[in-house]
């Protein structure tokens, strides 16, 4: 059965970028526009990883990621941040909020799909 994976982004282009290359591996990909949507899918299927943008309306990816990891039921869940952020202050504050790897845009597909393979 194919790897379950949440991208979260609020770019349709970015949503993209990381779902063709994902699905083209094997996996199964579902989107989310927001941190509330994501709440959503994860209320009512599961998944095996999660790769999550930080700069987004209303709950950014640091505010999610962190919510993620104080939930039992998906505290495990692993989460790659994928982001504009790619300052050492950044990328330390994503892991500490819960991110299992933190990628920066723009990123290389082949680098992405690794990532996830390990993970998922």
């Amino acid at each position: 059965m194919a790897r379950r994976i949440l991208v979260v982004d609020d770019s349709a282009t970015e949503q993209q970028a990381i779902r063709n290359p994902l699905v083209a591996d094997g996996f199964h990909v579902v989107v989310a526009s927001n941190g509330d949507e994501a709440l959503q899918q994860l209320e009512t299927d599961e998944f095996d990883l999660m790769v999550l943008d930080v700069i987004m309306p209303g709950k950014n990816g640091f505010q999610l990621a962190r919510m993620i990891r104080n939930d039992e039921r998906w505290s495990k869940l692993p989460i790659v941040m994928v982001t504009s952020k790619d300052g050492a202050a950044d990328r330390f504050w994503g892991l500490k909020q819960g991110a299992t790897e933190y990628i920066t845009k723009p990123f290389k597909t082949a680098e992405l799909v690794d990532v996830v393979r390990k993970h998922s």
